[in-house]
């Protein structure tokens, strides 16, 4: 399979590129800084910006899936590539998206209606970051595509555990983290298990 790999050097995405990379899939990265991604024979790097139509448009080329695993950075990059992303997706024929969000945006258990970052389920004071990975869900409900959103709680780089809850639309119940790691491997696994297409998932120990 050819995995086009959106946010490749961070720490979610990096370790997803290693595991398509490890399993035999074609990957392109679109990256900003090319030095930060280690060579193989078998990733095609392209250098450029997410925010970039034909940046995204060549990251693209060829490929039959992609994944996000781009991250706030304290701006609105996120929200404001999405609907490119979407755009591009829909002219080469690409339907499914994988990407990494965030418990914020998880439905409340405490308070039904709200978002878990508009309840009093968050402990987080600070809603810059759940605000923009809600108008990321925003846009894919709202798209054709077949989307999968991976929703971690508190995401240390912890080791690799390999066992690990997940729950549509909400976070498992007294989730309290979940690695870099755990979190990369179910996202990459939904790249092929298409048992969450259309839906959130929340993920913890």
């Amino acid at each position: 399979m050819h995995i086009s790999i959106l946010g490749a050097t961070g720490r979610v995405g990096s370790q997803i590129v290693k595991l398509a990379l490890r399993d035999g899939h074609r990957v392109t990265a679109l990256v900003r800084d090319p030095g930060k991604v280690d060579p193989h024979n078998r990733l095609t790097v392209v250098q450029g910006d997410v925010l970039n139509e034909e940046d995204v448009k060549s990251a693209l080329h060829e490929a039959e899936i992609v994944v996000s695993a781009l991250n706030t950075d304290g701006t609105t990059t996120l929200s404001q590539s999405m609907p490119l992303i979407i755009e591009q997706m829909r002219s080469v024929g690409i339907t499914r998206i994988v990407t990494i969000g965030t418990a914020g945006i998880l439905q409340s258990r405490t308070e039904p209606g709200l978002l878990r970052y508009q309840s009093n389920e968050s402990k987080c004071r600070l809603t810059r970051a759940a605000e923009e990975h809600h108008r990321v869900y925003s846009l894919l409900e709202a798209s054709d595509l077949e989307w999968t959103l991976v929703c971690p709680t508190y995401l240390p780089d912890d080791e690799y555990l390999g066992i690990y809850r997940v729950e549509r639309d909400f976070l498992p119940e007294d989730g309290m983290k979940i690695s870099v790691a755990d979190t990369a491997e179910f996202a990459y696994k939904q790249i092929e298990d298409r048992h969450y297409v259309r839906c959130r998932v929340g993920i913890a120990y």
